[in-house]
C-alpha cells in the first residue's frame, strides 16, 4: 500500500484540501513553493508511463482539480503543474499525483 493509499485509507494524517469520487488533494508536507499541493488519483495508477487509454478521462479529471485548486488557492498570477515520472524524473511515491505549485515566480530550466 502506498503513502497516498495510507492516507486515503486515514492511517496517516494530511491537510486534505479536496476530494471527490475519483481524487483527493493534500498540501505537501515539503512545499517547494508557498503553495504546493498534490492532486492524486484515488485509483491506484503507478506512474504516467503505466496509464492505458482507459484512464484518458481520470488524467483529464486530475488536471481540471488542479486548475480548480489554482483558482481556489488564488494563484491567478500563475502557478506550475508537474508530474515526475520515475527516479530519474524526481518520483519518490510510486503513486501518480500531480505537483501544483505557485504563490512564487517559477524559474526555467526547474532543476
Amino acid at each position: 500500500m502506498t503513502l497516498f493509499e495510507r492516507i486515503l485509507a486515514g492511517e496517516i494524517p494530511a491537510k486534505i484540501a479536496y476530494q471527490d469520487d475519483h481524487a483527493f488533494v493534500i498540501h505537501d508536507i515539503n512545499p517547494q513553493a508557498p503553495v504546493h499541493v498534490l492532486v492524486i488519483p484515488k485509483k491506484p495508477l503507478p506512474r504516467l508511463d503505466k496509464a492505458s487509454e482507459e484512464e484518458q478521462a481520470l488524467l483529464g479529471h486530475l488536471l481540471l482539480v488542479a486548475r480548480k485548486m489554482a483558482a481556489e488557492l488564488d494563484l491567478g498570477k500563475g502557478y506550475r503543474v508537474v508530474i515526475n515520472n520515475g527516479p530519474d524524473g524526481g518520483e519518490s511515491v510510486p503513486h501518480m499525483h500531480v505537483h501544483v505549485l505557485g504563490g512564487r515566480q517559477m524559474t526555467w530550466p526547474p532543476g
